[in-house]
């Protein structure tokens, strides 16, 4: 291994070690507890050495996003690998997605509510996003209906379950009736 495969090797294994301290201060204390400051003390490196990797705290928050929204890929895949029939998936889908939004609360923060700098939507929007958001359409689309656009509904759906997630999570929405929402949802848009 040469000089310079074992400097990249280093400085990847900091970004991790980086992105890694961000998500754990801010699932434990939120992202206002996220400063270059705490997290160089936490990493027991420079402020300069986290500034060589990122910019500030909107690129980490980027970078927690991106790797959220890779583990909600794979979680909403998984959530819905088994389910038997459209609906059956909706369903899955449905309580994948909001039980990934309430057992992650700060990379949920990150990928929908906070400025990470990342571009949603658009050409230049990173794969990992349109990943997450495909993971949704192969289960939404099923059910969008004729003539409706797949992406358009899954859209839709989308939206309903990040304001369920969101209003719950923030105390607007009792708890208890999460999945009687959920179940309200699907049957009113997911029509099989």
């Amino acid at each position: 291994m040469s000089v310079h495969e074992r400097k990249q090797r280093e400085r990847a294994a900091r970004e991790r070690l980086i992105v890694a301290t961000a998500r754990e201060l801010a699932e434990q204390q939120g992202w206002d507890a996220v400063t270059t400051r705490r997290l160089a003390e936490r990493i027991e490196y420079s402020q300069p050495v986290l500034y060589s990797h990122f910019r500030g705290k909107r690129e980490i928050i980027g970078a927690v996003a991106l790797e959220g929204a890779t583990e909600m890929a794979v979680a909403l895949r998984a959530a819905t690998s088994a389910a038997d029939g459209p609906r059956e998936r909706v369903v899955a889908l449905a309580r994948g997605y909001l039980d990934f939004a309430e057992r992650n609360s700060a990379v949920y923060d990150a990928l929908f509510q906070l400025d990470g700098g990342l571009a949603y939507a658009q050409e230049d929007t990173p794969e990992p996003l349109k990943d997450a958001f495909a993971a949704l359409v192969e289960v939404l689309g099923e059910v969008a209906g004729d003539g409706v656009h797949p992406g358009l509904f899954t859209e839709v759906f989308w939206a309903a379950l990040h304001g369920i997630a969101t209003l719950t999570r923030a105390g607007r929405l009792p708890p208890e009736d999460t999945e009687r929402r959920m179940e309200l949802l699907v049957d009113r848009l997911a029509v099989v």
